[in-house]
């Protein structure tokens, strides 16, 4: 029945065409009869049979090049400038046919006849196109208007470019959309005072903020180009005083692939607060990945989860998923099977980094080429309260790990670590600390090993993105731990490039770092993730501080300290430079923690961390002087 529906509106349309077409012909013909009748634009009598076979010629000729062009498969009441420029070009190509034609034929029409008929049949043609679509368009926004008028937002578009141009024409030509455009701003002069899409051009000035307040606008969409982070961050501080909703016409932000379409988003919170993120060095990512088995460990986690995105897309030989929690390792199976089918070979594996057997049967199995060991215990809190298990995971995870990849000759091993790792003043902390050190004692292994430390993700599980997001879809209250406290942030696609780039580079246990720019206070993030909700801190949602948690401190360290470091290719990594433990004094240290094991009392084990982690101190002593420290103001600054 469909198909049926199809068929005959391209035959309504080709029927329409040849009228069009025939009526030109005839009223070309008539017109000269009457005006001119010994004119020699025809050459020969204007209802010879010679013209009727010429006008059958131009009108089969015209619908056949018409077709050939896809002129009929265009769905004309949605149709935009490519599909008119398709319809003119079909029918200068026709011009052209017919005049090498009916001058091989020496019948029919003349040159100045033959363009005529065209250029005429030509207009015609997208006259009718367009009074179509702007009938239908009219049609259904008078069908529709009475139901949904009543639930249109109101908007105002920043940028009168192509951007905000193909933006307004979208939403004006849907008549289902949920937005009315009223009119753009832009800074160029030369546009203000003309009109878009029948919409009025204001400047952006210094009034324009007001102007917006007055008018009935209730959300302003930003709808510029290439953007950077800073300049994100201008505009959405400049039209938040606006006390609208910000939104942006943009990619998605962690565009991990780069082939999405610009779509109106809400305004994150990692567009406005960050530096743009690092940009993969993809040729020699690409070539080191290209052609090699992967493991990942903690697959299904935030960071192992996009290390598998990212790996999938360089052609790798074989990707292996390693994780303890199935519902996470199936999450991401099924994604990357509906991204890649059959073109990536995928392996998905539970079992648990502890278990020595498990990793000894699936390194002997599938033989990776290279590790990226993202398992790991990673709260805070909850670690402080079970010390024991972030030995068992992630200490002792990690040794188990690297020595399977020492064992079946892995070619690198890249392990994922923390900024709180220094100086810690928490068991995971501490614990990362040493996962650095068994990497670090390895520089005389086959294997290279390196590790690489990140601040704080964007939008991981059991983040502070996500839990704000919560609480303030719930009305409230917002709940920070002090006021004061600060930390390193980067978004989830940027730290698994820099664990990608780290494994290209990597010579042999290097700690890479990263310049993370200045550190944000936390209370200042909730408050710009309120107002990008459209309502009022401390006014519609509560700021509410609960007090810091049990290992939790005001700052973290800077992970970027230039006179301790050394450039990479990429100008935002480094290299720390440390003088690595010897292998028994790694084993020493695990003795220790093996020992506390067997009374696993937190009491026991805290102990224990202290002695094989010297730069391990409590949170009490380090908060007592973080507002003289360098991080903290340079944060305030």
């Amino acid at each position: 029945m469909s198909m049926w529906r199809f068929d005959k509106r391209k035959c309504i349309l080709i029927s329409l065409d040849a009228l069009i077409i025939f009526s030109v012909i005839m009223g070309l013909q008539f017109l000269i009869a009457w005006t001119t009748p010994s004119s020699l634009i025809f050459k020969d009598d204007v209802f010879s049979a010679a013209s009727w076979i010429s006008t059958a010629v131009a009108i089969v000729l015209m619908v056949i090049v018409r077709a050939v062009w896809g002129v009929y498969h265009s769905v004309w009441r949605y149709a935009r400038v490519a599909s008119y420029l398709r319809l003119v070009a079909a029918d200068v190509i026709s011009c052209g046919l017919l005049l090498v034609l009916f001058a091989l034929l020496d019948f029919g029409f003349g040159f100045a006849s033959t363009t005529m008929v065209v250029l005429l049949s030509c207009l015609l043609a997208l006259v009718e196109r367009f009074l179509y679509q702007v009938i239908y368009a009219s049609r259904k926004t008078h069908e529709d208007s009475a139901a949904n008028d009543s639930h249109r937002i109101n908007i105002a578009v920043v940028g009168a470019g192509n951007i905000g141009a193909s933006l307004v024409e979208e939403l004006q030509r849907n008549p289902q959309a949920h937005y009315r455009p009223l009119f753009f701003v832009d800074i160029d002069k030369d546009k203000v005072g003309r009109r878009i899409n029948g919409l009025p051009i204001y400047l952006e000035d210094d009034n324009v903020v007001d102007r917006i307040r007055k008018s009935p606008v209730q959300e302003v969409v930003i709808a510029l180009p290439d953007l950077d982070s800073f300049e994100r961050k201008k505009i959405y501080n400049k039209y938040k005083e606006t006390g609208c909703k910000i939104k942006i016409f943009d990619y998605p932000v962690g565009d991990t692939y780069g082939d999405s379409k610009r779509r109106l988003r809400e305004f994150n919170i990692e567009d406005v607060l960050f530096r743009d993120p690092i940009k993969l060095d993809n040729l020699t990512a690409l070539e080191f990945y290209r052609g090699k088995t992967v493991l990942v460990t903690g697959g299904g986690g935030s960071i192992g989860s996009e290390l598998c995105r990212q790996i999938a897309a360089m052609q790798p030989k074989r990707l292996i998923i390693f994780d303890i929690y199935e519902n996470n390792a199936y999450d991401i199976q099924q994604e990357l099977v509906r991204r890649y089918g059959a073109a990536l070979t995928l392996d998905v594996l539970i079992g648990s980094v502890r278990d020595v057997e498990r990793l000894e049967q699936v390194f002997a199995t599938y033989k990776p080429d290279v590790v990226l060991h993202a398992a790991a215990h990673k709260h805070v809190p909850l670690m402080e309260k079970s010390p024991a298990e972030v030995i068992k995971n992630n200490v002792l995870g990690t040794y188990n790990t690297a020595n399977m990849a020492e064992k079946y000759g892995v070619e690198r091993f890249v392990l994922i670590s923390t900024d709180k790792a220094v100086n810690p003043t928490n068991v995971m902390g501490a614990s990362k600390r040493l996962c650095e050190m068994i990497v670090g004692c390895r520089r005389d292994s086959k294997t290279r090993f390196v590790a690489v430390r990140f601040g704080n993700v964007l939008g991981s599980n059991g983040s502070v993105i996500p839990l704000f997001r919560r609480q303030i879809a719930e009305g409230g209250p917002v709940t920070i731990t002090d006021k004061r406290i600060i930390r390193y942030f980067m978004t989830i696609p940027e730290a698994a490039q820099l664990v990608l780039e780290a494994g290209s580079l990597a010579k042999r246990g290097e700690l890479f770092v990263l310049d993370m720019g200045k550190p944000i206070h936390i209370y200042d993030l909730a408050r710009n993730m309120i107002q990008m909700s459209g309502l009022v801190p401390d006014v519609d949602i509560e700021i509410r501080e609960v007090g810091l948690r049990p290992g939790e401190k005001l700052y973290e360290e800077l992970l970027v300290q230039v006179d301790h470091l050394e450039t990479t290719e990429n100008s935002l990594i480094f290299v720390e430079r440390e003088e690595p433990l010897q292998r028994e004094e790694v084993e020493a240290k695990l003795a220790l923690l093996k020992a506390a094991l067997k009374d696993p009392t937190p009491a026991t084990i805290k102990e224990a961390m202290h002695q094989t982690v010297p730069t391990f101190h409590t949170p009490e002593e380090v908060n007592c002087t973080a507002d003289q420290s360098r991080e903290m103001q340079e944060a305030n600054t």
